[in-house]
């Protein structure tokens, strides 16, 4: 019996795993070597993929970042990082990554605060405060926008000026008699 074409049989992985879902090249690569097909064919086959833009790492960029900080609040950090992930090139990333303006990253981090400020209520400011921040750090914000967003939301919802702590309180000095690795 002879052996298959292995042309054909990277074809029909890549199609298979395109129908799944959408992939960059560096993903489909990846998983053709892992079924062992040749490099050359493989080359091939990506190569001739591209050109009749099945896979486009620019295109699935720009929807990755869309759907993921419309869909799931998450900041243009994070998303470059899972872009780089996937093996997007950084010239792709920085243009995937231009859509997003800082204005618009501001106002997802206000949406996704006011959205959990509810769950917290009742619980002491100090608490509530590294909570929402803590939200909007594992969504790949800065830690000064998240405490600067959070302490906006809980100042207007008090209605009554500042938040009644200091950031010493929130960033305290290291005790003495704790051990180092406490900090």
């Amino acid at each position: 019996m002879a052996e298959a074409d292995p042309e054909a049989i990277a074809r029909q992985i890549c199609l298979r795993l395109l129908t799944a879902a959408p992939r960059t090249q560096a993903q489909l690569a990846a998983a053709l070597r892992r079924r062992g097909v040749p490099e050359d064919a493989a080359a091939t086959v990506l190569a001739r993929f591209a050109e009749v833009k099945l896979i486009d790492d620019e295109v699935f960029a720009r929807a990755w970042v869309e759907s993921r900080h419309y869909g799931r609040g998450l900041a243009s950090r994070a998303l470059g990082a899972e872009l780089r992930q996937r093996g997007v090139a950084s010239e792709e990333i920085d243009a995937a990554l231009g859509q997003l303006s800082p204005e618009q990253e501001l106002a997802t981090a206000r949406e996704l605060v006011e959205r959990r400020l509810p769950a917290t209520e009742g619980m002491p400011p100090i608490a509530r405060t590294r909570r929402l921040t803590g939200v909007l750090a594992r969504k790949g914000y800065s830690a000064a926008l998240a405490y600067r967003v959070v302490r906006e939301a809980l100042e207007q919802e008090s209605g009554s000026g500042p938040v009644p702590f200091h950031d010493d309180e929130f960033f305290p000095e290291p005790d003495e008699e704790a051990p180092a690795e406490a900090y």
